[in-house]
Formats: structure tokens, C-alpha cells, sequence
């Protein structure tokens, strides 16, 4: 199974959270798989989880009700010995997923599932978690368990087909629900959604592991800071689409999100355009403003050259000494009438001199 590192990142940071804040990190036991128990609450939270001696004696009346075989009601009744006074809620959630493979098949190799690595593409089709005919204390806790695995696994939207519609009072570990639910629309950017969830989780922080807490308010400060059709939206999108390529998945799903990643890149590069356009025009304007003002009169400008101009030879293309007879005629028609009279002697004799400079010889 793949390392979800964004997620252990989180987890690494909340464990140094909660040793700062006095209370040390919780990993499971290696010999029995379970978790230590959480330090007791001050304060009660929104909601709260069940007590375990409730679920416990929830489980063993539901496992009479199955005719369960003595070695089985022996086996599911030893996982509830030592119990203690506050068992973590994943501790209890586990007990009583123990006591449902005790005398369901069904739930039974849901557990052998979840206890090993991802190591196929399509997952065995779970119909009965769904099914009415599965009472809601099985249905609603196996569900949790296996959203929780589906989660580590990656597999984030088969994790909210299972996650999704569950409530805290639901399950016997509302704070797992909550964090996981909140980790997995996270991670699709369902900003709506996981906002929802993580309040959810944040209202029972009294109650709930300071390592979800700790984790859950870096995700709440991270979805609130994310903007639609930012650069850091495009890239996790891009992120996603590779991740579910990695899974085998290439269908329409994942071709929906890959148009909506290139319509996103195209709103980018016309507000660039856009923007450079706006400078562009900006800059022009100061330019024209700068240019149609004179310079004040008697005023030095600052240049630093000798003040002199290059002629600039225009060649025999503009050869206006020359002009045919008519085509003169006519020009000067054509400025006696737009200007003054004494203008046309002027022009007259300016032709004259150029005809003359035009014919002479140049130096050799």
C-alpha cells in the first residue's frame, strides 16, 4: 500500500502538538493491535461517544440473538476482558468489529480485509454494509472501519461512499468518523463538506484525540485559505488526477476532473493576459501624458550631448526639386488656397534652390 504522506506529515506534526502539549502520541499496541486509552475529558462536547460497558453488552446481546455456536460467544466475550474505564474509541470500535466476525461471515472477512495492505485494484463489492436487512449498530460501525482502511489506502472516494451519511451518534468512535470523514473530502477539496465535518470534530475537542484535533485544525486553515482556480487548486487536482491513474482509474470520473484542471489553467492565463494587457495600456498612457506635455521654457533638460542633430539623407526618392511641371502647378494651387499668399512665392523659390542644389556636381 502506498504511504499517504500528506497524511502522515499531519499525523507527525499533531504528535508534536500533543507532546508539547503534555499528552504523548497514541500508536497502537504491536502485540494486540489495540490503542491506549485517552486521558479523561473536563468538560462533556457536543456529542459523545457511547460508554463501552453500554456497546459491550450491546455486542454479546446481539451475538445471543445470532445463535452463535459456544466457542464463538466464548471468543467475542474474551475481547471485551480488560476493558478498563476509558478505552480509546478505536480501541472499542475494534472489540466490537471482533464481535461481529465472531458470528457473521460477512463481517468476518471485512476484518481479514482491513488487516492487510491494499493489494488489488477492484475491491470486493461490500452490498450487505448497505442491505436493511443488516442491523444499524453492525451496519453503521463496519462501515466506519472500513471507510477508516479505505482512507489509508487511498482510495478516497470508495472511503466516502462508506463514510459519507454517517452522523456522530451513529458509531461507537464519532470522533474517527469525523476526523476521517473530514481527511477524505480534504483531500478531494470538497471545501463545503470537510468544513462541515471538521467543526464538527472541533466542537467535541475536549472529547476527541488531541492527535485528530491537532491534524483537523490544519486541515480547517488549509481549506479555508484554498481558492477555486488557484495555482495550489490546479496542482492538488493534478495531484488527484495522478493518483487515481496510479489506481487503474481512467474513466469518465477522472476525465471530468482533467477538463475542469485545463479550464482552470485557461481563467489563469486570461487574467495574466488580462493584467499584462492593463499594465501595458497603463504604461502607454503615462507615456502619451509625458510626451504631449512641452517642456517649460528656458529650462535645462539634463542632457549631456554636444547639441548637435545628424542630417538625415533621404535619398532620390524624395527628389521635390524635380517635380513634373504639373504635379507642381498643382501642389501650389493647392497652397495658395489653404494659406496665405506670400506663402506661395516662399515655396516657389525653396523648389528653385533645391532644383539648383540637385544639379550641381558634388564634391569629389
Amino acid at each position: 500500500m502506498k504511504t499517504n504522506f500528506r497524511l502522515l506529515a499531519w499525523c507527525m506534526v499533531a504528535a508534536l502538538v500533543a507532546a508539547r502539549e503534555g499528552d504523548s502520541p497514541v500508536f497502537a499496541d504491536t502485540k494486540t493491535g489495540t490503542v491506549p486509552a485517552e486521558p479523561s475529558a473536563p468538560k462533556a462536547s457536543a456529542w459523545q461517544a457511547p460508554r463501552p460497558d453500554a456497546v459491550k453488552t450491546q455486542a454479546l446481546a446481539w451475538l445471543e440473538q445470532t445463535k452463535a455456536d459456544v466457542d464463538a460467544r466464548a471468543k467475542a466475550a474474551a475481547l471485551w476482558n480488560d476493558l478498563g474505564e476509558k478505552p480509546a474509541e478505536l480501541e472499542v470500535l475494534a472489540r466490537l468489529a471482533g464481535t461481529f466476525a465472531a458470528g457473521d461471515e460477512n463481517a468476518a472477512a471485512l476484518l481479514r480485509l482491513c488487516a492487510k495492505p491494499k493489494d488489488q485494484f477492484v475491491l470486493p463489492p461490500q452490498a450487505w454494509l448497505t442491505d436493511s436487512k443488516t442491523p444499524p449498530l453492525m451496519a453503521n460501525n463496519l462501515r466506519l472501519l472500513y471507510g477508516r482502511w479505505l482512507v489509508h489506502a487511498e482510495l478516497y472516494d470508495e472511503a466516502l461512499e462508506q463514510l459519507s451519511g454517517l452522523n456522530a451518534g451513529d458509531v461507537v468512535a464519532p470522533a474517527t468518523l469525523l476526523f476521517y470523514q473530514g481527511v477524505a473530502y480534504h483531500t478531494l477539496l470538497d471545501k463545503t463538506a470537510g468544513l462541515k465535518a471538521i467543526a464538527k470534530l472541533l466542537e467535541g475537542a475536549d472529547d476527541s484525540p488531541r492527535r485528530y484535533v491537532a491534524v483537523a485544525r490544519l486541515m480547517q486553515e488549509d481549506l479555508k485559505a484554498l481558492k477555486d482556480d488557484s495555482l495550489d487548486h490546479v496542482a492538488r487536482r493534478m495531484n488527484d488526477v495522478r493518483r487515481r491513474l496510479d489506481l487503474g482509474r481512467g474513466g469518465k470520473k477522472v476525465r471530468g476532473v482533467e477538463d475542469g484542471i485545463i479550464e482552470s489553467l485557461d481563467k489563469i492565463i486570461k487574467k495574466l493576459e488580462d493584467q499584462q494587457a492593463a499594465a501595458a495600456a497603463a504604461a502607454g498612457m503615462q507615456d502619451t501624458i509625458r510626451s504631449s506635455k512641452p517642456a517649460p521654457d528656458s529650462v535645462p533638460m539634463g542632457g549631456k550631448g554636444p547639441g548637435e542633430i545628424t542630417k538625415k539623407n533621404f535619398g532620390k526618392e524624395f527628389d521635390w526639386g524635380h517635380l513634373p511641371p504639373k504635379e507642381r502647378e498643382e501642389a501650389l494651387q493647392r497652397i495658395s488656397r489653404e494659406f496665405p499668399p506670400h506663402y506661395r512665392e516662399l515655396i516657389e523659390q525653396y523648389y528653385r534652390e533645391m532644383a539648383r542644389e540637385g544639379s550641381e556636381e558634388p564634391d569629389k
